[in-house]
């Protein structure tokens, strides 16, 4: 499902047009970047699931191109943590 797809559907569930719909999941998606990008908070949504941050240490690798050794540096990352009603509808 993409972007486009899934308004559709938020649309027809919650009885709205489609721009609204639209921006009500970029009003989200945004504020969702905003909270972990600037206010470095988690964003938890109950039985759905978490969005953070996760640091990655430095670490050594490979170039693949080359074969030469490098250095990745260390960085934050955003994730999601699954919830227990959406583990829950992916299992049955």
């Amino acid at each position: 499902m993409n972007k486009t797809e899934l308004i559709v559907l938020m649309a027809e569930k919650a009885g709205v047009t489609q721009k609204v719909a639209g921006d009500v999941l970029d009003a989200f998606t945004s504020i969702v970047a905003e909270t972990l990008g600037e206010r470095r908070e988690k964003v938890v949504i109950t039985g759905f699931g978490t969005f953070e941050i996760r640091h990655r240490v430095q670490r050594s690798g490979v170039d693949p191109r080359t074969g030469e050794r490098i250095v990745v540096p260390a960085q934050d990352t955003p994730a999601f943590r699954a919830g227990k009603l959406l583990k829950e509808a992916v299992k049955k």
